[in-house]
């Protein structure tokens, strides 16, 4: 199973789902499930989006369980 940390990463640096949907222009919904971990895929895109956005590598967003 694939666990995703965002909820986890956004509370280390105080951000709000609004706040990364403004400043990443992705999607609202799709920020949400995967900020709620009930999203079934994610596009390099967007990872590589929030990736920037939170300064982290995709192995500290995503983690296999």
């Amino acid at each position: 199973m694939v666990k995703c940390n965002l909820s986890a990463l956004m509370g280390a640096k105080k951000l709000k789902i609004s706040d990364v949907v403004r400043a990443t222009d992705i999607n609202r919904s799709t920020v949400s499930r995967l900020y709620h971990e009930t999203t079934t895929r994610i596009d390099f895109d967007t990872l590589e989006t929030l990736c920037n956005y939170l300064e982290c590598q995709p192995g500290e967003l995503l983690e296999i369980v």
